[in-house]
């Protein structure tokens, strides 16, 4: 298991993130104010899938009438898919760190303004 509290980055600022449940197959930790949730998840099964996610949610003005506060929420997530066979962990891993290492600042700005 991992450690209990996780710490994440965001804008450079580190948010603690106490465990809240935990069982064999995932954990999930998330900040008292529930502005973050980490979950991370194994599958078995024909194939084995690895899953960490990030989720974020914060209150911010309603753009049609901004004296309204609305909650607004988004998620980010690695997936690791694989057989049971074929592949080592330490491939796995380098694969994964290929995928990291690729999504710089500059990538996922051009992801997120639609680029492909």
């Amino acid at each position: 298991m991992f450690a209990d509290p996780q710490s994440i980055t965001v804008n450079t600022v580190a948010q603690s993130l106490p465990a809240i449940a935990r069982n064999d197959v995932s954990s999930t930790y998330k900040k008292d104010d529930d502005s973050y949730k980490l979950t991370v998840g194994h599958q078995y099964g024909k194939r084995k899938r690895f899953t960490v996610r990030l989720d974020a949610q914060k209150i911010a003005p309603d753009p049609l009438v901004a004296s309204n506060n609305l909650q607004y929420t988004s998620s980010a997530y690695l997936v690791i898919d694989a057989p049971n066979v074929g592949y080592t962990n330490a491939e796995l891993k380098d694969i994964a760190l290929a995928l990291s290492s690729w999504a710089t600042s500059a990538n996922l700005l051009k992801v997120l303004g639609g680029e492909t």
